[in-house]
């Protein structure tokens, strides 16, 4: 396997003085961008096994699993996950649960574990109805029952000692809808029609399900910027996303949310991801994953959990979405996650990152960059691009200051630097389909300028 990205060739170049087009780039926490990475699992139902999934978290960099009281984990699962691999949990009513105290007494106990991330809504209603206060909801029913679940929910949380500092997140699919009860608001507006009264609150965080491909996108091929495009909270996104689900619902079209707000939501995704098939290898699939991670986080969201940790054994055709085959095999997915969270190492918050400046002139739209720091102050400056269909990407990036220090990395290579280099202060890549990781430390100026090709 060839991978586009040469630094073999050094030149030596007179100082030239650019024009002043540097950006200054606010970085955001390394452990921020690793925090925001998990996985759906059962953990040890369905054919998974809590030692293994132990093994294969720790091995990923995985901080989170999605669970909830319909998986019927036991606390001593959950403890050993959190004190052996470090994972916190969302903890919800999973496919058509109604039991919100039940749910509340699930994740104290994993609080006082301090292995609880959030609270989460139901599951894909549209698939999987309720019943509530004996009245059936979702699916093709009113979604009136699901509304006053959730709103419930969100008070029981709030109202509660133990769990009200922790975020509430949204029923996922809200988009399918049958009549406005308003579930695609975070807080139903004053003046927005809906069924339900204005001021009711339904979560923290907006829950899209926003997979890479969609049948309705060309049948599901993959497109230059697929997951730049998947992550868009804009109406150009092309698969379920945000804007289906809280701006203008896809089922009965009930208006929500502008593009302006929608951009700004707090915002999660509990279900993400791909198939291999005819159509995806396991090496596209597994860089696409890489990519989908980093398109989510610059985008805004601030979890992604993808579908699936290890592939379920009593699911079938859905066997070949996972990191991990049903006989714990890793795929190149595993292998090239391991080597990013390896390189990124850091399990120490930023509380302020600093800011870089640096730009990429006439930056091509299937290349996007990623500024990130560690807490002991190394900057990590990711570039991927994203040609799926072919092609390669040549891109300049020009820095304001010159530096002691330059490691590049390729994920997909392993975890050493592919080269280290002296006194940079601008850096020449191709780009096809997968991330490289610049890290970068900073020193005073000097008078030579090195471009690597």
């Amino acid at each position: 396997m060839k991978y586009i990205l040469s630094l073999i060739w050094i030149s030596i170049f007179p100082y030239v003085c650019f024009p002043n087009t540097h950006k200054k780039i606010q970085a955001q926490s390394v452990n921020d961008f690793l925090n925001s990475i998990g996985a759906n699992s059962s953990i040890n139902k369905r054919g998974e096994n809590l030692e293994k999934t132990i093994e294969c978290t720790r091995y990923l960099g995985i901080r989170w699993l999605r669970s909830g009281y319909e998986d019927g984990t036991t606390m001593e699962v959950y403890k050993r996950l959190r004190n052996e691999a470090g994972i916190k949990f969302t903890y919800g009513l999973g496919s058509g649960g109604n039991n919100i105290s039940q749910l509340l007494n699930g994740a104290r106990e994993i609080a006082a574990l301090d292995a609880l991330l959030a609270i989460e809504g139901n599951n894909e209603p549209n698939n999987w109805g309720i019943e509530y206060q004996g009245e059936k909801g979702g699916k093709a029913n009113t979604w009136m029952p699901l509304a006053k679940l959730q709103r419930d929910l969100y008070y029981a949380v709030k109202n509660d000692p133990l769990l009200k500092k922790y975020p509430v997140f949204g029923i996922s699919e809200s988009g399918g809808m049958t009549d406005n009860v308003g579930l695609q608001y975070l807080r139903i507006p004053k003046g927005a029609n809906t069924s339900m009264p204005d001021g009711t609150q339904y979560a923290d965080y907006v829950n899209i399900h926003n997979y890479i491909t969609h049948p309705s996108w060309d049948n599901g091929k993959i497109h230059d910027n697929q997951t730049w495009i998947s992550s868009s909270p804009f109406s150009d996104c092309k698969v379920d996303g945000l804007y289906n689900n809280h701006g203008l619902t896809w089922y009965k079209k009930h208006k929500g949310y502008n593009e302006n707000e929608l951009a700004a939501l707090p915002k999660v995704t509990t279900e993400t991801g791909l198939v291999i098939d005819e159509n995806i290898s396991e090496e596209q699939h597994g860089k696409l994953l890489l990519n989908l991670y980093l398109a989510q986080f610059k985008r805004g969201w601030s979890y992604t959990a993808i579908y699936i940790l290890r592939d379920r054994s009593d699911e079938g055709g859905n066997q070949k979405f996972g990191f991990y085959t049903p006989n714990y095999t890793p795929r190149k997915a595993a292998i090239y996650l391991h080597n990013l969270t390896t390189i990124l190492e850091d399990n120490k918050p930023t509380p302020k990152p600093g800011s870089l400046s640096y730009y990429i002139p006439n930056q091509p739209e299937t290349v996007h960059d990623l500024l990130l720091q560690k807490s002991d102050g190394t900057y990590e400056l990711i570039i991927w691009g994203e040609k799926y269909t072919g092609g390669t990407d040549t891109i300049d990036i020009h820095f304001k200051k010159r530096y002691k220090s330059i490691s590049i990395y390729n994920p997909l290579i392993g975890t050493d630097a592919t080269q280290t280099l002296s006194k940079i202060k601008s850096l020449k890549l191709k780009l096809t389909d997968h991330p490289i990781i610049i890290e970068i430390n900073i020193i005073k100026k000097c008078f030579i300028m090195c471009y690597v090709w």
